[in-house]
């Protein structure tokens, strides 16, 4: 199989019979509820897009085992100009989704390829592993898989050996697999992927086999699993009153396992914390990751621009000094994304496995910018939009007796009333809306706690050239003193 098309995703959907809890009931056809229609539809928009011919060229490549043509987004880099196609996919999605879409395959695609591409640090633990998780890369890039993902468990533990499990745990080891039961939060699009890589590590090194550490990856209707998602942030109606959650709400939610049978050759990794954490190391998947995520980035950027441009121009706005900073603002933050990524590029080398490895300094110095910056444009929006957020009636106060009214009462110098509202109802629900809100908290906290990545950042960042420079400088005044 090659790259998928939207509607081979769609058939995916409607055939996976995932036990999915919404609102107090099981949702038997996700594809049938207005809560997740939108965004099945939007992932599948996106298949769709790398199919197309004036895009094949840089979106997929010939697979290196099958030949078949398989989407970019599972590439292993070996070149910059690999590392170019993959960034020029990750952007033509996300001009599409306008980088709200943080699970866009792309995302869990780029994870896999740079754990699949290190899988020999796990025959540390057992050469099978190593082969499992290699053949997994290569099983997900020929079918194309859609992946959800899932790592974080609850901090409580068990009490007693009579006691459920709280956080997902292994409870046995047989012939078949390992049998793990306990909950992990959270899975973005959980319930709505192929399938689940589920990866979790307690960190405790002090055990000589930690229960709550393990890799693996099953099948989203695996027997046992279940997915209890939160409330909806989508209200239905028209892509006018909600343009952007009608289509790109990723809904999140909690992935319970009740005593699920992982069978071995799914199995990468169990018990041992410091295997695991050689892999996330010796892979550089914090790296591979954060270029995807920037180039995303970059992308959300250029939008949020655009709104705040189009504004400023409707109200005719663009006189006022105090909006010129705005604006200018998010014009130099823009920038500063793009020649990070594109230094990242520039400076690229190759590393153990023969992936051309982006620059991590520039990327780390993204990584701990943007979560700043996303607020910060935020706030912008409300500035400028001021009150004017608040006067946006919905599509069918237009298509009411009242309408024709509003059309003319609404309008600018350069726009209908019509036009005007669509425009704020789009900044309303990216910077107001139950939505947007979230949108501002997924990207304060993506990467993790900001102070543990402000310490992460100041321990790895190699700054010996620059003080081996100053010392040199005050050795040379020195002598000439």
């Amino acid at each position: 199989m090659a790259a998928r098309t939207g509607q081979e995703y769609i058939h995916m959907i409607t055939k996976l019979k995932p036990v999915l809890w919404f609102g107090g009931s099981k949702v038997d056809d996700p594809f049938a509820s207005s809560t997740f229609r939108g965004l099945i539809e939007s992932q599948a928009a996106l298949y769709d897009i790398q199919s197309q011919p004036e895009k094949a060229s840089f979106m997929t490549y010939l697979s290196p085992t099958s030949g078949m043509r398989v989407g970019t987004s599972f590439m292993q880099p070996k070149t910059k100009e690999d590392l170019e196609k993959r960034r020029k996919t990750t952007q033509e999605w996300g001009r599409f989704h306008a980088g709200m879409m943080g699970r866009s395959p792309d995302y869990m695609n780029t994870l896999i390829m740079a754990l699949g591409t290190a899988a020999e640090v796990l025959s540390e633990q057992d050469p099978r592993f190593s082969s499992h998780l290699r053949e997994y890369y290569q099983y997900c890039r020929e079918n194309d898989l859609a992946l959800s993902h899932t790592f974080i468990g609850p901090k409580i533990r068990v009490s007693s050996e009579s006691e459920r499990s709280i956080a997902a745990r292994i409870v046995e080891e047989n012939d078949n697999g390992l049998v793990i039961d306990g909950v992990l939060l959270m899975a973005t699009q959980g319930g709505l992927t192929d399938e689940i890589l589920v990866v979790s590590n307690s960190s405790a090194s002090w055990l000589d086999l930690d229960p709550c550490t393990f890799g693996f990856a099953i099948p989203s209707d695996t027997p046992g699993l279940s997915f209890v998602c939160r409330e909806a942030l989508n209200y239905g109606g028209s892509t006018f009153n909600y343009p952007l959650s009608s289509r790109f709400e990723e809904m999140d939610s909690i992935v319970v396992f009740n005593r699920v049978l992982v069978p071995w050759h799914r199995v990468f990794f169990y018990g041992q914390p410091d295997v695991v954490n050689k892999l996330y190391r010796e892979s550089q998947v914090s790296v591979h990751i954060t270029h995807q995520v920037l180039a995303k980035n970059v992308v959300k950027t250029e939008f949020v621009l655009g709104i705040l441009q189009l504004m400023t121009d409707t109200m005719n706005l663009g006189h006022r000094p105090d909006i010129q900073e705005k604006v200018g603002e998010v014009i130099v933050a823009l920038e500063t994304l793009r020649g990070l990524l594109f230094s990242s590029e520039l400076q690229a080398a190759t590393d153990r496995w023969g992936s051309m490895l982006p620059d991590y300094r520039p990327l780390l110095a993204a990584r701990q910018y943007f979560p700043k910056l996303y607020p910060r444009m935020m706030e912008i929006m409300q500035w400028i939009g001021s009150s004017a957020l608040m006067t946006i009636p919905s599509e069918e106060t237009f298509q009411s007796p009242i309408g024709e009214d509003l059309i003319h009462f609404l309008k600018t110098n350069n726009q209908d009333g019509y036009e005007r509202t669509k425009l704020y109802r789009l900044a309303w629900e990216l910077c107001m809306s139950s939505f947007g809100t979230r949108q501002v908290l997924y990207e304060r906290f993506f990467f993790g706690d900001p102070l543990r990545k402000a310490e992460e950042l100041y321990r790895s960042y190699d700054r010996s050239d620059c003080i081996a420079w100053v010392r040199q400088f005050l050795d040379a005044q020195g002598k000439q003193g």
